[in-house]
């Protein structure tokens, strides 16, 4: 059956990463069926990767796609003193990405950028800004000058947290947008350069309209990458008449 056309230019950048919490490599090939030529980078969340059974088979499906391992898995491996041990794991594994944070344990700051340029020699690296803890947050001027810092340093691209339920980071303890703050990150580090942590739909509606349609997004469901791309398209009625009538 021919499909139908409405015209629409297509998406040629915007990244969606989405986050995995124990999808099966069943499940993975359902989710490449349908949106796969939509999802750019693939984060296995926090630690799920390291109590995964059959992670290589899953990695095998996913073998198209950028695959990360959650941040917070990389500070457990700080806090044990295993980095190398973990670069030959995600070697083996691989992967060719790599996520780095401090969102949960305290890095001093010079150490973290040694680790990010360190860790950049070998992997293409996703460093990841703000607190997990919701009670706190941090200023307009720590969150530029930290994230230019991490870029500077070797970073590929800089994400701002706000969990998987948006409650920390660019987010308050309620789930409100520091819209505010947003915006000074994007006009002082790039939108290009950033991944918005945006789980819900409104987010992600928010940012559609105040940044575009090809704003990078992550912490995105799988089951939400197709709803994802219509708002992106203008194809749903938040967006409509931003993208579509601007």
């Amino acid at each position: 059956m021919p499909g139908f056309d409405l015209g629409l230019p297509p998406r040629t950048a915007g990244l969606t990463h989405v986050i995995d919490k124990g999808l099966g490599p069943r499940g993975w090939e359902d989710v490449l069926e349908v949106s796969g030529h939509l999802i750019d980078v693939v984060k296995l969340g926090w630690g799920t990767s390291y109590v995964t059974k059959s992670l290589e088979r899953k990695l095998a499906v996913l073998k198209d796609k950028p695959v990360v391992i959650g941040g917070t898995f990389f500070e457990v491996v700080y806090v044990k003193d295993r980095l190398e041990e973990y670069k030959l794991w995600l070697t083996g594994l691989g992967l060719t990405h790599v996520e780095i944070s401090d969102g949960t344990v305290d890095i001093p700051r010079d150490r973290k950028l040694e680790l990010i340029a360190d860790f950049a020699g070998d992997f293409t690296v996703l460093s990841e800004v703000g607190s997990k803890d919701s009670s706190v947050e941090y200023g307009v001027d720590e969150w530029t000058r930290w994230l230019r810092e991490e870029l500077d340093a070797g970073a590929w691209k800089v994400i701002t947290e706000a969990r998987e339920g948006g409650t920390a980071g660019i987010f308050d303890a309620g789930g409100g947008m520091r819209t505010e703050l947003i915006g000074e990150i994007a006009a002082a580090v790039g939108v290009a350069n950033v991944i918005f942590e945006a789980p819900s739909k409104a987010a992600q509606a928010w940012f559609v309209k105040q940044f575009g349609p090809e704003v990078n997004l992550g912490n995105i469901p799988p089951e939400e990458v197709i709803p994802l791309e219509t708002l992106r398209l203008g194809l749903r009625g938040d967006t409509l008449k931003e993208i579509l009538l601007k």
